[in-house]
């Protein structure tokens, strides 16, 4: 779908192919959307239930209404978990993603409310081979936004990924 990404299956650069990709097929710059998703009522029960985390926050609308956000908010970690859900979705590394090594400076910059749709625009900020010829890290800035365009959330995953 051109270079807007939102097919999920194109960059702004870099081959023109729809994946999966390995670690020689990505430059630096190589960006891509996901499709978007809404947050329900459902995902914040379902996240509290397998969490444990029952913040009044997330899970009293009483509670929440008289919080600073003034209804309930979608816990941290569930966005955090539905970014790596629609970052799978666009198939770009099925097959060819090994590990997720680590998440850097990931901020919270904004509440995600129920009712709100979210997708993640991500370019890859590092490529770098490993001692291993069989893999290669590949560290993606990814910025998460809202149905306004606001980013949400934002920092780095760190992945390895296969080589041909």
């Amino acid at each position: 779908m051109g270079t807007n990404g939102r097919s999920g299956r194109s960059g702004t650069n870099g081959p023109d192919r729809s994946g999966p990709y390995y670690f020689e097929d990505l430059e630096v710059g190589f960006r891509f959307e996901t499709p978007s998703r809404t947050v329900t009522e459902a995902d914040l029960v379902a996240f509290a239930g397998v969490s444990g985390d029952f913040n009044p926050l997330h899970t009293d609308a009483v509670f929440a209404a008289e919080s600073i956000y003034g209804e309930r908010i979608a816990h941290g970690t569930l966005v955090l978990s539905l970014v790596t859900g629609l970052r799978q979705r666009v198939g770009l590394f099925d097959g060819t993603l090994m590990g997720l090594l680590e998440i850097r400076s990931w901020r919270f910059r904004a509440p995600v409310r129920i009712g709100d749709t979210i997708r993640v625009r991500a370019e890859v900020a590092e490529l770098h081979p490993t001692s291993k010829p069989d893999r290669g890290v590949m560290v993606q800035r990814i910025e998460v936004v809202n149905q306004a365009d606001d980013v949400v959330n934002d920092g780095e995953f760190v992945m390895l990924l296969k080589r041909r």
